[in-house]
């Protein structure tokens, strides 16, 4: 076989855009090339795909500058990437390349959500990680947590409101969080990721902000009970028979693992494997590995636990499907931690995608 047509993903309209390019930069680093043609994909803040030399370079220095503006289709008739050229009559396209895979390193919205998978799907296209229904009900932790409730997985006390709620009728809000748990709370909303907008409130003041600045990056938002918890992570690989990692602590530099303290702060720390007991360990990879197939992920996720520090009750907080994958990140570091190297790792996720899209291709969409 020759090599594999690779194109790879990130940016992206999310306020994750930041950490996809940080990831993106491992996953490219890591790509062997003699395995892989390889082809940068960066997504603007603005939504447009841009291909050309050293995307993710120009990307990161904030500009799109002399790259190529592409479009993918949802139509399988018209294959791979086409070139996006202005004339006086309006615009043409030109068929750029054929990819034989694609790798979504995006977090959040239009991404991690199931509507970039929509595209993909339709576009008849592998692609690396979950499809629709797994990354939109893994990106959503309202729903998320109903799911876990009705496979009786234990999730933390939870409160689901609506920004316009929030925006006109806040007061009522705050008293349903108070009358669900004591202070203090988290609020986060229901739809980001990297700890985007989610803040720690000790009294009714900082709920309220809370409240107003989750209700900035979604319109669905979360108000959780504080567990005296400690963090602990697991990583999962697999489609139909998914695989859980040795788990992983980590312990924050800041008062939570809040955005600054996963990429800003070299204070936070991964301890791998995680020190609890045996039986912990167990239980949570188990549990790590039936959430994962509770919401039909495939590919990978990073499967977050709180472990509660009087009790040893054990919480699963939320499943990513696109896990970061930065040089500090948990993900491969767990999987390097259980014996497969990160190169491997992109190989076997590759590898996953073409399998996942050979069994969708089993479907008779006729009858």
């Amino acid at each position: 076989m020759g090599k594999i047509n690779l194109g790879v993903i990130f940016g992206g309209r999310s306020g994750e855009h930041e950490v996809s390019l940080m990831s993106a930069r491992s996953v490219i680093g890591a790509l062997r090339p003699e395995k892989y043609d390889i082809t940068q994909i960066g997504i603007s803040h603005e939504g447009e795909w841009f291909v050309g030399e050293n995307v993710l370079q120009k990307m990161t220095e904030g500009h799109t500058k002399g790259l190529l503006p592409v479009v993918l289709f949802p139509d399988p008739s018209r294959r791979g990437l086409f070139l996006r050229s202005k004339i006086k009559s309006g615009e043409t396209l030109k068929h750029f390349i054929d990819l034989d895979v694609l790798f979504p390193v995006l977090h959040g919205t239009f991404g991690e959500d199931g509507t970039l998978q929509g595209l993909l799907e339709m576009a008849d296209v592998a692609y690396v990680g979950a499809g629709v229904l797994g990354s939109a009900v893994g990106m959503d932790k309202g729903v998320f947590r109903d799911v876990m409730l009705a496979n009786d997985i234990p999730v933390v006390v939870t409160l689901v409101v609506s920004r316009k709620e929030i925006h006109e009728n806040i007061g009522q809000v705050v008293e349903q969080a108070e009358d669900l748990t004591s202070y203090p709370m988290f609020v986060k909303p229901a739809n980001t990721g990297s700890s985007v907008g989610v803040t720690k409130s000790h009294s009714r003041s900082d709920l309220i902000e809370g409240l107003m600045d989750a209700a900035r990056f979604d319109r669905r938002i979360l108000v959780q009970r504080a567990v005296n918890a400690r963090e602990i992570e697991v990583s999962v690989l697999g489609n139909d028979f998914p695989e859980a990692s040795i788990p992983g602590e980590i312990r924050p530099a800041a008062e939570f693992y809040s955005y600054e303290a996963k990429y800003k702060d070299s204070n936070s720390e991964l301890l791998i494997p995680a020190p609890i007991p045996d039986e912990i360990t167990n239980q949570i990879r188990l549990l790590a590995i039936k959430a994962y197939k509770a919401i039909d992920c495939a590919g990978m996720a990073r499967v977050d636990f709180f472990l509660d520090r009087d009790t040893e009750e054990i919480f699963l907080g939320e499943l990513n499907t696109i896990p970061g994958f930065t040089n500090i990140s948990m993900y491969p570091k767990l999987w390097e931690a259980s014996g497969l190297p990160y190169p491997r790792l992109i190989d076997r996720l590759v590898d996953l995608a073409i399998e996942r899209k050979a069994v969708r291709d089993q479907t008779e969409w006729r009858y």
